[in-house]
């Protein structure tokens, strides 16, 4: 367990490291953007994570060279995926429906560029953590988890906090655990932990890059530790988490729920509050 806490420590000091870099001199106002509220808030958040999570992921103790290798190609992919999105992405086109109505007309935006790039990395990612078991079936199987895991933490990285939120929780049960994926996401959890007051104060967000990254790296736990059943029952839910982010506003729903609202807000400013 000490060694995790050393790996969880090192990632959350690279991460600190990166934003404090990205956010000095000119460099900052790169990264700066509008948030919910109409306030300046910065993206540097999302690669500082993205490089602490990776550092933690290729060299968690305890975990075979193949598995590092794994995380490592799914997350490193996933960031600079992301961070395709978030420097050059046109924002007025958003969601899956978007990007597939864009390339119908002819137009190939980042995000499509983004969605096909996951899946490739997934797929290599996913069949190197699954070890030559399953053969094709379980590789494209544990491809497909680590591309929408990906997706799916950047689809609630819409309120500060939320999505870092999200990863802690869902990573929770594996640190804690004596398994190898525990080791793994360790580092991530570092990186991520590292940057939540930044990210709760309303100064920074994870944009695509942290959120994907993140998501990666969970996705990646998954495809090494869960047999075939399982694996297949939590693409399902991360596709229909996907098509319901098309017909159902997630911020809406957790407002209306007081334990999803009081958890969300958790550590935030309230909304009205300046």
């Amino acid at each position: 367990m000490l060694s995790r806490v050393i790996n969880g420590a090192v990632a959350g000091a690279v991460s600190r490291q990166v934003f404090d870099h990205l956010q000095s001199g000119q460099r900052a106002e790169r990264w700066r953007r509008t948030n919910h509220r109409g306030e300046p808030v910065s993206l540097a958040q999302g690669p500082a994570v993205s490089a602490g999570a990776l550092v933690g992921v290729v060299t968690a103790p305890s975990v075979p060279v193949s598995l590092r290798a794994a995380s490592g190609i799914a997350v490193g992919g996933a960031a600079a995926l992301g961070m395709l999105d978030d420097l050059s992405g046109a924002t007025e086109v958003k969601g899956l429906r978007g990007h597939l109505g864009a390339l119908r007309r002819g137009e190939v935006t980042t995000g499509t560029v983004k969605l096909v790039g996951l899946g490739i990395t997934g797929v290599v990612a996913g069949s190197m953590a699954r070890r030559g078991r399953g053969g094709v079936i379980d590789a494209l199987l544990a491809g497909a988890v680590v591309a929408g895991s990906a997706n799916a933490v950047n689809l609630f990285d819409l309120r500060p906090g939320r999505a870092t939120k999200l990863f802690l929780a869902a990573s929770a049960g594996p640190l804690l655990s004596g398994s190898t994926s525990g080791a793994l996401i360790g580092g991530p959890v570092g990186a991520a932990t590292a940057l939540l007051p930044e990210d709760l104060s309303e100064r920074s967000m994870l944009g695509d890059t942290g959120a994907n990254a993140l998501g990666a790296a969970w996705g990646v736990c998954l495809a090494a530790t869960l047999r075939r059943p399982a694996l297949t029952a939590v693409l399902v839910g991360l596709a229909g988490l996907t098509v319901a982010s098309e017909r159902v506003s997630f911020s809406a729903v957790i407002e209306r729920t007081a334990v999803l609202r009081g958890l969300d807000g958790l550590g935030r400013r309230p909304a009205d509050r300046p």
